[in-house]
């Protein structure tokens, strides 16, 4: 609780509860200045640099932590020398330092981002703007040619950070419905309705003297009447990483050697894409399906080089298509189901004597109602505005702190104005913050919806750790905190239906939403919970008390 995916894997990956691996959600917050933050991992800048010009040189390096706390269960198996490999386990970038392992969920882009798509168009009606998850780019073509602008990370060598760029060169054929794109001295053919290979890009940030490379795939939606080219987030290239995306740093070229370059962004189905209407779902399903083909094709490579010990492998395209599909085109999401499935299939037969367990980190349902949890704290006067609410765009520009008990970010986390724990706290601990906390999980139960009747909040936890959120707020099905409450926004109204194409989730009450659990074994625990798995894992390879769910005892 709550069934949030870094949450989720964080606790199959140590085996302890949030309060002690400290991942709560998506997003955390610093409590001095109220700003979010990724909760899985940092980059920490150098700590030394010197200034010349415009530009400023380290004089350490830069390093790259996890944020998640506890040691990881396939650290113990390999320090016993039991070989593991580990492809795509979420949250874990960088990939710890154990046996062979490609990093998954929380791998960023070369931006830095969670997935920054650029679709490029000459549509008249269209603006150059920013949009969430993209960027969308006016272009002008002359006579077919025209040279568009990829950009890469942000310039670390220079004051301003400005995005480094290079340019690809597009030319269209007139009398067909082709184009080539140039790169770098690299050249591919693309038509109408179809996928570029990966094409590499070099981003220069000093000149010759210092670089970083990408790599990134085209989808050509349509030449005429009008120009519109998608361009995937730039990947890290996993034959040259700019970062640690693997264990150890070479294993990401030498498999990316024997199979090709596959994607690395730790999650690279593009929903945004879709969101923002740039895919159609029929584009957007492609383009998961290539997703699925680079993880179908690391899955073969590490089943060729696997003798014993442990594998486990991530399949991110249920989750991903189920946010998209579920409950509105199930025959969609049906056939991910049966590709995934076959792939399982392919792994039994080729190991018909190995024990498989086969697990989802939570469940799904409809997402149909969204709740601005701040606008109702609001309205029940633990949140004090200088306005009327109205503030979508997050960041709680328009609170007065002087008067604010309470306030919502992330996804399902509410946390206390605490005096000398918050910036402008004034709540003190003890039997202050207590009375507040009874009084909200009272109000959030008795919360119903006034369009249906439907209680809207089924269960207040209280973690009752200084690591994330005083309350977790546990949603019933169909309702879910909105992308506004996740950044702190403070809309107009409390309650509004859901349109968005990310119409499934899984962010509510846990009990709602309970994961999948397979097995070649015989299951004997009744109510089995990730932390069993975790157990039942080391105990298959006779460490730690017992066998998990397997029987026996489990911590």
């Amino acid at each position: 609780m709550p069934p949030q995916s870094p949450v989720a894997w964080s606790t199959f990956i140590t085996g302890r509860d949030p309060s002690g691996h400290g991942l709560f959600d998506f997003v955390h917050r610093d409590p001095k200045t109220l700003l979010p933050f990724s909760s899985m991992s940092r980059i920490d800048e150098p700590r030394w640099k010197i200034s010349l010009g415009p530009y400023v040189f380290p004089l350490s390096p830069a390093r790259v932590e996890t944020l998640r706390r506890g040691q990881v269960f396939w650290q113990i198996l390999s320090d016993r020398h039991i070989p593991v490999s580990i492809m795509h386990m979420p949250t874990n970038f960088p990939p710890v330092e154990a046996g062979e392992a490609l990093a998954g969920m929380g791998t960023p882009d070369l931006r830095g981002t969670q997935g920054t798509f650029t679709f490029y168009t000459d549509d008249p009606e269209e603006l150059s703007r920013d949009v969430p998850g993209g960027r969308i780019v006016k272009v002008h073509a002359e006579d077919g040619h025209l040279i568009v602008p990829v950009e890469g990370p942000p310039n670390s060598l220079r004051k301003d950070q400005r995005f480094a760029s290079t340019d690809l060169i597009v030319d269209v054929d007139p009398d067909g419905n082709a184009a080539r794109l140039s790169i770098g001295g690299a050249v591919a053919i693309v038509k109408q309705g179809e996928w570029s290979d990966w094409l590499r890009a070099d981003f220069r940030l000093l000149g010759w003297l210092a670089g970083a490379r990408g790599m990134f795939r085209v989808y050509v939606k349509e030449f005429h009447p009008q120009l519109a080219l998608y361009l995937t987030p730039v990947n890290i290239d996993p034959r040259l990483p700019e970062l640690p995306i693997s264990a150890p740093s070479s294993y990401s070229r030498t498999v990316a050697r024997a199979t090709g370059p596959f994607y690395t962004q730790g999650i690279a189905e593009d929903t945004s894409a879709y969101r923002q209407g740039v895919f159609t779902m029929e584009e957007f399903l492609r383009q998961s399906a290539l997703v699925r083909g680079d993880e179908l094709k690391l899955l073969r490579y590490s089943l060729d080089h696997f003798r014993h010990g442990l594998l486990f492998f991530y399949f991110s395209s249920i989750d991903q298509c189920s946010h998209m599909l579920w409950g509105k085109h199930e025959p969609e999401l049906l056939e991910v189901y049966r590709a995934v499935d076959a792939a399982i299939g392919e792994v039994m037969q080729r190991f018909p004597d190995a024990d498989i367990i086969v697990m989802s980190d939570h469940g799904f349902t409809s997402f149909d109602r969204s709740v601005h949890l701040n606008t109702w704290l609001w309205q029940e006067g633990f949140l004090s505005l200088q306005g009327p609410p109205g503030g979508d765009e997050g960041g709680f520009a328009n609170v007065d702190w002087s008067r604010t008990q309470a306030y919502a970010l992330g996804l399902n986390g509410l946390y206390l104005n605490i005096a000398g724990r918050e910036k402008n706290g004034i709540l003190q601990r003890g039997p202050d913050g207590q009375a507040v906390i009874r009084k909200l999980n009272d109000e959030l139960v008795r919360f119903r919806d006034p369009s249906n009747g439907r209680q809207v909040v089924e269960v207040v936890a209280t973690p009752r750790t200084e690591l994330g959120p005083d309350m977790i707020v546990g949603y019933a099905r169909g309702y879910r905190g909105s992308w506004q409450t996740a950044l702190g926004g403070v809309p107009a109204s409390i309650l509004e239906d859901n349109t968005d194409a990310w119409i499934g989730d899984h962010c509510i009450n846990a009990d709602d939403v309970p994961g999948v659990l397979l097995s070649n074994r015989s299951i004997r625990a009744t109510s089995p919970e990730l932390k069993d798995l975790t157990v039942t894992v080391l105990g298959l390879f006779g460490l730690g008390p017992g066998q998990g769910m397997f029987g026996r005892t489990v911590f």
